[in-house]
């Protein structure tokens, strides 16, 4: 059709690894940052799974995960102690072995002092057979990709540098766009009316985030589209609405 835009979607899941996250025992601060991040090169977040160190449960999650989403990114689990178990469980997913890499031995090899390359620290070069290395600035300890799955570490700062480091290989898609209208009233008021405006604007997603202050509440809502003509035909229309019943 003349004058319609093509639309590219690129669509993702996060796989976060680790016994420590689902005890409590440690506070996950890496969701929220690869969504932001994800979000800001177009590539579109869309599940989120948490799994124990258990090699059944982590190859279950990476092959149901990687035949439905363009990309998988992972965090946590390849450290050097014996419970640091997701190099061996991607391994496991692909079917492949799992070796000393003469790269990653290299890398860790000019990292340590002589003699501080211990048993436990090899145990961070074994890396399955087929996969690029990510680079690690932080730590050295390199992460690893191989089809469409990137293992990275589960301290946030690594994984951060770890994600800068794979941003440029990534294929990304039309960015999601987003306003947001404040409603000085509970969402119930608005409720009905918003929902006739993502009806009438089918290419948005409309959502209202109640917020509550001393006992005064509030709404959030925000309007989100590929499209910015689209966007701001619907977020009028809500701004409209908001004018409206606050009078």
């Amino acid at each position: 059709m003349t004058g319609q835009k093509t639309v590219n979607v690129v669509t993702a899941a996060f796989l976060v690894i680790g016994d420590e996250i689902l005890s409590g025992r440690t506070k996950d601060k890496n969701v929220g940052f690869v969504a932001d991040y994800l979000t800001s090169l177009g590539i579109d977040l869309k599940e989120v799974r948490i799994v124990p160190d258990e090699t059944p449960e982590i190859v279950e999650a990476v092959n149901a995960l990687r035949s439905k989403y363009d990309y998988v990114f992972t965090s946590g689990g390849i450290g050097p102690t014996h419970d640091d178990i997701t190099a061996e469980s991607i391994a496991a997913a692909f079917g492949v072995p799992l070796n000393l890499d003469p790269r990653a031995v290299a890398l860790l090899e000019t990292h340590y002092a002589p003699g501080q390359f211990t048993p436990a620290r090899q145990r961070m070069a074994r890396i399955p057979e087929g996969a690029d290395l990510i680079e690690n600035k932080v730590s050295k300890a390199p992460g690893f990709r191989i089809g469409n799955v990137h293992v990275m570490a589960g301290v946030p700062s690594i994984m951060q540098a770890m994600m800068d480091a794979i941003a440029p290989t990534l294929s990304t898609g039309t960015k999601m766009l987003s306003e947001t209208v404040a409603a000085d009233m509970p969402e119930s008021r608005i409720a009905e009316r918003l929902s006739a405006i993502q009806d009438a604007h089918p290419e948005t997603l409309i959502g209202s985030y109640p917020r509550a202050t001393d006992g005064r509440f509030t709404t959030q809502i925000v309007v989100r589209s590929r499209d910015e003509a689209v966007l701001q035909a619907a977020v009028r229309d809500v701004a409209a609405a908001v004018a409206e019943l606050s009078g």
